[in-house]
C-alpha cells in the first residue's frame, strides 16, 4: 500500500498554514541564482560562493554573541559558541573540494562574464577577519561604493576585537597582560607582543590553575586552524582551476591568496608552542 504521512497526524494542507518554504523564503533563496552564460558550470560557481556567503553570516552572528558574552565573563556559553565558528569554517572547506571538480576549460567558459567581481570583495568575509583582529583598513576601499556596507565595516573596526576581548577577559582572571596591550587602539591591526606571549606561556604550563583560559586560548587556535585551512583551499583552488592569472578583481591571483596564508590572527598562541 500507499503510504500516507497524514495517517500519522503529518499536515498536509497549508492554505492557511505556514510551510517549510515559507518559513525559510525558499522562493526568494531559490530565485537568487542568475547565470549571466549558458556554461554549464556557472551554476555550481554561484551556489558555491552563496552558500558560503551564508555560512559567513553564521560565523558573523556567532562571533558577536561570542565576544558580548566573553566581555561579560560568560565564558561557558562564549566556548560553545567558538566551537560552533570553527565548524563552519570546517563547513566552508568542504565546499572547495565540490568548487574542485570544475577543470580550467569550464571555468573559461564563463569567467569573462564575471567582470571584475572577485571573492577579494566579500564584505563578510572582511567583517570576520576584522572581528577576530586582521584589521588593514586598506581593505575598507573595495567597499567605498556601498555607504550602508562601509558603516558595518568601520562599526566593526571600532569594536575591541575578539582577541582583545579574550586578552581583556584572562587580565581580569589575573595573568599579566600588558597595559599597553589593553589600552591600545583596537582599530589597528594587532601586532606579536612578548607580554602578552609570556601570559600564554604562564597559562599553558599550569592549565589546570589557568582552565578558562586554556580554554578560550584553546578554541582560538582551533579556529584560526580551520581558517588557516580555508585560505590554504582557496589558494589550491585557484591554482589548479586558472594557474597563475591574475584575479578577475584585479589582485595576483594566487600570489595575492599565498601572501594571505603568511597573516597569523593570534600569533602568541602558535608561538607560545616554541617557548613551552
Amino acid at each position: 500500500m500507499t503510504y500516507d504521512p497524514s495517517t500519522d497526524g503529518a499536515q498536509m494542507d497549508f492554505q492557511r498554514r505556514m510551510s517549510y518554504g515559507d518559513y525559510l523564503q525558499i522562493d526568494r533563496l531559490l530565485s537568487a541564482q542568475l547565470p549571466l552564460s549558458s556554461a554549464h558550470d556557472e551554476m555550481l560557481f554561484i551556489v558555491q560562493h552563496q552558500t558560503s556567503e551564508l555560512w559567513m553570516k553564521l560565523a558573523l552572528f556567532e562571533l558577536d554573541a561570542a565576544r558580548a558574552r566573553i566581555a561579560s565573563d560568560n565564558t561557558p556559553e562564549a566556548l560553545k559558541m567558538l566551537t560552533r565558528i570553527a565548524r563552519i569554517f570546517e563547513q566552508l572547506n568542504s565546499a572547495w573540494d565540490v568548487l574542485r571538480t570544475m577543470t580550467p576549460w569550464e571555468y573559461s567558459q564563463f569567467r569573462d562574464d564575471l567582470g571584475q567581481s572577485s571573492g577579494f570583495q566579500s564584505w563578510q568575509y572582511r567583517a570576520i577577519e576584522y572581528a577576530v583582529g586582521n584589521r588593514n583598513p586598506t581593505m575598507l576601499r573595495p567597499h567605498a561604493h556601498r555607504p550602508e556596507i562601509m558603516a558595518k565595516l568601520e562599526a566593526e573596526l571600532a569594536r575591541p576585537s575578539l582577541y582583545d576581548e579574550v586578552l581583556r577577559r584572562i587580565f581580569r582572571l589575573g595573568l599579566p597582560v600588558p597595559e599597553a596591550v589593553l589600552s591600545r587602539d583596537t582599530s589597528q591591526p594587532w601586532q606579536m607582543d612578548e607580554g602578552v606571549l609570556t601570559a600564554w606561556a604562564e597559562v599553558y604550563r599550569d592549565p589546570a590553575r589557568h582552565w578558562e583560559a586554556y580554554e578560550l586560548a584553546e578554541k582560538l587556535v582551533d579556529f584560526e586552524d580551520y581558517f588557516r585551512r580555508w585560505r590554504f583551499n582557496h589558494v589550491t583552488t585557484v591554482e589548479r582551476v586558472i594557474g597563475f592569472k591574475r584575479g578577475t578583481g584585479g589582485t595576483g591571483g594566487v600570489s595575492y591568496l599565498r601572501r594571505m596564508l603568511e597573516v597569523e590572527l593570534f600569533p602568541e598562541l602558535w608561538r607560545v608552542r616554541t617557548a613551552l
